[in-house]
Parts: C-alpha cells; sequence; structure tokens
C-alpha cells in the first residue's frame, strides 16, 4: 500500500506560474482592496466590480500553466497516495495531473447560487455577469470562500490530513485560518517538510520538522528525492 502523502499548497506555488497573490502589495488585489472583492460586503456593494475581477482572474487560467512544482506533485501519484489540500482557486493542480485536489477556498472555474449554495454549484468557464441565475431564478456568484465565510471543505481537509503518513506545506505565509492549522492535525509522528522561500514561524508543533527554504519549483523535487530516501 502507498504511504500517504498530504499536501498543503498556498499561493507561493502559483504565483510562480504569474497568478499575483494580494499579500505581496499590502493588501492588494490586482488593483482592488482585497475586501472589496473578497467578501460578502463586497459583493452586495457592487456585484459587477466583482464578477469582473473574477472574470478576469477566469481568463487567466487560460493563459498561465503549471510550473514544475505542480509537475512534480503530479508525478508523486505514481509512488504516493497523493492529496493535495489547496488555498488556492486555479485550476493548475488539475493541469499538471493530479487527481486528488481539495480546494479550501473554492474554484474559478465554478459558480453558485447566492441564495442556495448547497443546492446549484455549476463549472463556468466564461464570464459571469448580472443577469446569470440559478434554476430559481438567483443571481450567481463566484464560488469562493471570501473572508469571513465558513470553509466548507475544512473537516473533510481534516480528516485527509489525521490519516497522513507525511505532510508538505508550500508556498503558504501560514497567515490564514483555519488553513494555516491543518498541519497540527497530523499524526505527531508524520514527518512535515515546509517549502517556501521565505519560510513563516510554524509555531509548536509535535512532528519532525524539516524547513527547505526554496521556492516551489526547486523545493518539490528536493522533496521528492528526500520522501525516496525516507521510504527506503
Amino acid at each position: 500500500m502507498k504511504k500517504k502523502l498530504v499536501v498543503l499548497t498556498g499561493a507561493g506555488i502559483s504565483a510562480e506560474s504569474g497568478i499575483k497573490t494580494f499579500r505581496d502589495a499590502d493588501g492588494l488585489w490586482e488593483g482592488h482592496d482585497v475586501m472589496e472583492v473578497a467578501s460578502y460586503d463586497g459583493w452586495l456593494r457592487n456585484k459587477e466590480l466583482v464578477l469582473d475581477f473574477y472574470n478576469q482572474r477566469r481568463k487567466q487560467l487560460h493563459e498561465v500553466k503549471p510550473n514544475r512544482g505542480h509537475l512534480v506533485l503530479a508525478e508523486l501519484e505514481n509512488d504516493f497516495d497523493v492529496h493535495i489540500i489547496t488555498q488556492n482557486v486555479d485550476n493548475l493542480h488539475e493541469k499538471a495531473g493530479s487527481t486528488k485536489v481539495l480546494h479550501l477556498h473554492g474554484e474559478l472555474l465554478k459558480v453558485r447560487s447566492d441564495r442556495n449554495p448547497a443546492k446549484y454549484i455549476l463549472d463556468w468557464e466564461t464570464d459571469l455577469k448580472l443577469g446569470d441565475v440559478d434554476a430559481e431564478g438567483c443571481q450567481l456568484r463566484p464560488h469562493i470562500v471570501w473572508f469571513g465565510e465558513m470553509v466548507p471543505a475544512l473537516e473533510e481537509a481534516v480528516n485527509i490530513t489525521e490519516q497522513a503518513d507525511y505532510v508538505a506545506v508550500i508556498g503558504t505565509s501560514l497567515q490564514v485560518y483555519p488553513a494555516a492549522g491543518l498541519m497540527h492535525y497530523a499524526h505527531p509522528i508524520a514527518p512535515v517538510f515546509y517549502i517556501d522561500p521565505k519560510p513563516a514561524s510554524i509555531g509548536k508543533l509535535q512532528n519532525p520538522l524539516e524547513v527547505i527554504p526554496m521556492n516551489a519549483t526547486e523545493g518539490v523535487p528536493f522533496l521528492r528525492e528526500k520522501l525516496f530516501s525516507i521510504r527506503k
């Protein structure tokens, strides 16, 4: 039976493919105050602005490609039972070939009903506009977990992490909760590998910890070699 590798990814791995992160620009995301485009209050104030913002992000997905970090994670499925839990809303893990990807914060290529989010979640690759509605006539919104909203996939993420033989944390500032606390659910004997060119303090952790101060394109191939040596 393959060992289970649980990988927690953040904005850093996508940034290497050209997707910007708002945390690199003092709270601005592509020129917008993040609360204007990533909160329900912002949605209520200006739906057209929010829709346009995510339409632009959705279009960008056709222009970017997975980087070596994404690709090596996908290749690791040949030797490990790899589960990726990502804070990212892009589809770069899927494009790279990863088959078990859980999106904590939603997905750009899906939309959901503003009124019945559990009932209507739809695949959506084109622009979303005012007047695009669900079967009951309610406006559709981006399928994104905005600031202050519940994280529906969190319980599943915890269950996956609890079963990990190895945990890798890649490209995250460890500032966004509850995602940042997931590694603490791993069994205490499961090694944790933290890959980031500017690693943050990881706090108290019972697990064996190795910090790899590299970006994802360098750090994930390095992780692969570490895992192969441990497995032997």
